[in-house]
């Protein structure tokens, strides 16, 4: 799954030890730029990993990542574990979040026949059905 947006809050960083060695993940919040703003926080984990994005608050990102969930004491928890990061310039970021412009469709030459011929609105009422009303 990806997700675009800018990055509004980098986390510090949590280390600790476990029985395979040291660990280092950290969390970053990302906010999109739809119409209605979404928010996701996503963490990245391990120290060459971290280092190698160097994600700063501020950047345009696309964030590739997987969604897991986990039990504990009869809870569940979703985890957002980013896999990959592409960075964005400003600009390009705020065209590909801006929505695109509806275009119509060039008229063919039957279109343009047709409508004419018609007219735009219906015929005027006359006086004899002045009172007859639709419902």
């Amino acid at each position: 799954m990806e997700l675009q947006g800018r990055v509004i809050v980098v986390m510090e960083p949590r280390e600790g030890t476990s029985a395979r060695g040291p660990w280092k993940s950290q969390q970053y919040v990302i906010e999109t730029h739809d119409q209605y703003p979404k928010k996701m926080v996503f963490d990245i984990f391990g120290a060459d990993r971290i280092d190698q994005f160097a994600i700063k608050a501020g950047e345009e990102i696309i964030v590739s990542f997987d969604v897991d969930a986990h039990e504990y004491n009869g809870r569940w928890f979703n985890n957002i574990r980013a896999w990959n990061i592409q960075r964005l310039d400003a600009a390009a970021a705020q065209a590909a979040g801006a929505p695109a412009a509806a275009t119509p469709a060039p008229a063919t030459g039957a279109q343009t026949a047709a409508s004419g011929s018609q007219a735009p609105f219906p015929p005027a009422a006359s006086d004899s059905d002045a009172d007859d009303l639709p419902f």
